[in-house]
């Protein structure tokens, strides 16, 4: 029992250490030097991670949160967002999803820091990145310039999350978790388009942000000109060569990208953990001392939260956490190693300035003394193609390319960036998971509601222009219809005859389906980089009045560049020509406009209209047809974790679960087929095309229902197809356990955890480690061979050295949620002396 005092008292101690922060603590300072963020007097070295409260259900916050800190993280990171807290001016929203206080009280009750990232510009690929909308309808107002408006409005919001922190003792001098702020997002990127203007709005909301007293330290990323004493931090792919603007102020990394973000009609980006290891090893081998992973757990875009244009409702980003809440491996394993191998050099970190040493070409090492005799020790090979050996203090060490290894104490090497020993989980998708219990809504009785073309009377009015449309739907719907008829003479064509034209029609953006005397002729579109595009089509006009109805879509509002906020949508030109080369522009002719569509105004995604009679019933139901809406009940799958609703035999539109978005679909816009591979190469300098996946499929097809938005019984499920689609074809996931592997050398260091100062650490053996989450055990062992197996997890095979070690694996690992095994021939048997042999293991969890 004293034992056991003793150990707790030692962990109270060290979470002491570490300055964590848990309720009802005393109030901490926080200031900052050349070196680091300064809290309660100590420098520190801090790792933090993104993760956006609304992109989550309030009910696996806590989880999410517990998984981060788990992996390493001290500090959660989040913007706020300005059009869902302020909807409407003056009325406000701090609930569900957006409450803001519970989500900054649960970060504190993990015992992490927070860094809220006020802003009020957000991007993030948010819907107008987080801007309202009234906001833009404010006349003679222009966003992120010395415009007194906007400077109000901005002043008026950052005042009013400032307080509501302050109201509940949410900063750290008043013993809360808030250690840091950010006011505006990435300015300096765009700064130059507003001139002399831009360069004194830097200086006013840095005025504006130090004014308003929270006692803790603001910065603006991406800002070379952020004035004293607001510090400029770095946002990129790599930021070991970032310089802040003072010698006074610390070298710091406000987002690092853990992959990349997700839009309709492109290829799934993914980022090698080895690269993203090395950015990471080298911002503090050269004097970082706060780094930010964008995103750690990155979420969903629920509703029409989705920036753009075209962002997808998955905003996974390739992060430690994916989208449903389940850690992601390797990532996550060996970004909680580099962060343990980062902390056993804190003191060294914080003490001094590096030194570097020249190890040869694309070779060095940059060294921190505490005295001339007791260091730490950072070896990178930032060559992209030639392994190395080097010396370093009398002692050969291997560096792959592109790695870095760090030594605490300037002899052992405990973690290489380039050498992953993690655990690996197969399948990064419920379908891909063979863990996972599968249904379907082939037998589902389906109700059905096909939307009218064109105008329905809603709110309808005309105007003799084309018109914006983001300023004439208030971005109130996706949907805007353009009406107007078209009269061909009977004198230009016989009776009963057609006339063929060319209808010519461009669109700012985003899509638009486009239909002749209520018949549609086709679909054109744009994508997230060209959002604006041109639709042409021969039509057949009859004698006397046509009707053409324009559907345009939006898919989510721009969110970043100069002038964002003033880009438009919709159609902006309409021209009919004919075959004699006469033309004859329809842009200022009469049109009608609806904003929105039919059962948006009916409301049929709501519950309440769940039993209505306008849902249609029938044996026959219609697939492939547009605008057509859906509906069905189904059970929700057993048991308590996510589950994933697979839309792939949709074409494009919105889905509802009992009345709650889950987001827009567009299972129809297929990616290039070019681009992938089957092995991204992580050596080099990492960009968003670099590594990709689904090339030649949809973007997304699974898309996440949040578990407490299901109910025990009945649950409805709601379609708006704007395409066409078989709603038949749909099916539900959930997992209820995975398939895990590792594979450890005889050669790979000890775990990282193990390395103690003054300790013998080579004598030590490399382990392999297993763990399942989610409440699972392993409940079985594959495979577990110990010589010279090959492969990767899911096809590992017996090498031509190799020993059957099921039976010890068994014995040490089934029936718990985690284990490890020293890897050693005492442990495992020696099938062939004299070989540097390795053991690899195949484990199932399950509940």
């Amino acid at each position: 029992m004293e034992r056991k005092n003793f150990l707790l008292i030692i962990l109270f101690l060290v979470s002491a250490y570490g300055g964590f922060c848990f309720r009802g603590c005393a109030s901490v300072s926080v200031t900052y030097d050349h070196k680091a963020l300064v809290i309660d007097g100590k420098r520190r070295v801090l790792q933090s991670g993104s993760i956006h409260y609304p992109r989550a259900t309030p009910e696996v916050w806590p989880d999410i949160i517990r998984k981060a800190k788990e992996g390493g993280l001290d500090v959660i990171e989040s913007y706020v967002f300005w059009n869902y807290h302020e909807p409407v001016r003056g009325q406000y929203y701090f609930e569900g999803r957006f409450d803001l206080v519970r989500f900054v009280k649960t970060v504190q009750e993990a015992g992490l820091y927070v860094h809220l990232r006020i802003g009020p510009y957000a991007c993030a690929e948010w819907n107008y990145g987080g801007f309202p909308m009234w906001l833009h309808l404010i006349s003679g107002i222009q966003f992120r310039t010395t415009n007194g408006l906007f400077m109000n409005e901005m002043k008026r919001f950052l005042e009013k999350i400032v307080n509501l922190m302050k109201d509940e003792n949410l900063f750290a001098s008043q013993g809360g978790p808030i250690i840091l702020a950010q006011v505006e997002n990435e300015y300096g990127n765009v700064e130059g388009s507003y001139g002399t203007a831009g360069e004194l709005y830097v200086k006013w909301a840095a005025e504006t942000a130090v004014s308003l007293n929270t006692t803790v330290p603001w910065v603006m990323c991406q800002q070379g000109d952020a004035p004293d004493p607001v510090i400029n931090t770095c946002n990129g792919m790599y930021c070991d060569r970032f310089t802040p603007n003072s010698k006074s102020k610390p070298k710091m990394w406000t987002e690092n990208y853990s992959g990349w973000f997700l839009a309709f009609g492109y290829p799934v980006p993914y980022r090698p953990v080895e690269d993203l290891a090395f950015a990471v090893a080298r911002f503090f081998e050269t004097g970082g001392s706060f780094q930010n992973y964008y995103m750690y757990f990155g979420g969903t875009n629920f509703g029409r939260t989705a920036g753009g244009p075209l962002v997808a409702t998955s905003y996974d980003y390739d992060a430690p956490i994916d989208e449903y809440g389940f850690i992601r491996q390797p990532k996550w394993g060996h970004l909680r190693d580099l962060h343990l191998a980062i902390r056993h050099c804190e003191d060294y970190l914080v003490h001094a300035n590096p030194k570097r040493v020249s190890l040869g070409p694309n070779l060095e090492a940059h060294v921190y003394y505490k005295t001339s005799k007791k260091c730490a020790a950072f070896l990178a090979n930032y060559g992209s193609t030639k392994d190395a050996t080097v010396k370093f203090k009398g002692k050969s060490y291997f560096l792959p390319a592109w790695s870095v290894s760090i030594l605490p104490d300037c002899k052992n090497v405990v973690f290489n960036t380039a050498r992953v020993t993690s655990q690996k989980t197969l399948g990064s998708t419920f379908t891909e998971n063979p863990i996972a219990t599968m249904s379907s809504l082939a037998s589902s009785t389906w109700g059905w509601f096909k939307e009218s073309v064109g105008v329905s009377g809603n709110g309808s009015f005309v105007a003799s222009s084309l018109l914006e449309q983001i300023n004439t739907t208030k971005d109130q719907s996706d949907f805007l219809w353009y009406t107007t008829s078209i009269n061909v003479d009977q004198n230009i064509i016989e009776r009963g005859k057609t006339k063929e034209a060319e209808l010519t029609i461009s669109s700012l953006g985003h899509a638009a389906l486009v239909f002749v005397n209520k018949k549609l002729i086709g679909f054109g579109y744009g994508n997230h980089d060209v959002p604006d595009f041109k639709f042409s089509e021969k039509i057949r006009l009859n004698e006397g009045t046509n009707t053409l109805d324009i559907l345009s879509m939006m898919i989510g509002l721009q969110n970043y560049g100069p002038w964002f906020d003033i880009q438009g949508a919709g159609i902006f030109s309409v021209v009919l020509g004919d075959h004699k080369s006469s033309k004859k522009d329809l842009s200022s002719a009469k049109w009608i406009y609806q904003v929105g569509l039919e059962g948006e105004h009916i409301g049929l995604d709501k519950t309440a209209l769940a039993n209505s009679s306008l849902w249609i019933h029938g044996n026959s139901l219609p697939v492939n047809q547009s605008l057509t809406w859906y509906k069905t009940m189904f059970l929700a799958p057993e048991g308590s974790g996510p589950v994933s609703i697979n839309l792939g035999s949709m074409g494009k539109g919105q889905a509802w679960i009992n009345g709650q978005s889950i987001g827009r679909y567009w299972s129809a816009y297929h990616s290039s087929p070019t681009g992938c591979s089957k092995k991204c190469d992580y050596r080099g300098a990492y960009d968003p095309f670099k590594c990709i996946n689904k090339c030649g499929q949809p973007a997304q097809v699974l898309y996440h229902i949040p578990r407490s938005w299901l109910h025990p019984g009945e649950n409805l499920l709601v379609l708006h197809e704007e395409l066409g689609g078989d709603p038949s074809k749909i099916s539900l996931a959930t997992r209820n356990g995975e398939e895990i592997c590792a594979h450890i050398s005889q050669a790979d260091p000890p775990p990282v955890g193990s390395w103690k100062m003054n300790q013998a650490f080579e004598s030590q053996h490399p382990e392999l480690q297993l763990s399942c989450e989610g409440g699972w055990k392993i409940g079985s062992i594959r495979f577990a061979s110990f010589g010279t197996p090959g492969g990767e997890c899911g096809t590992l095979s017996p090498g031509n050295c190799h020993s059957d070690v099921t039976s010890i694996l068994h014995q040490v690992c089934v029936g718990k949620t985690q284990c490890s095994i020293p890897v050693t021939a005492a442990n495992l048997g020696d099938p062939c002396p004299g070989v540097i042999k390795s053991l690899a293991v195949k484990a199932i969890c399950s509940a």
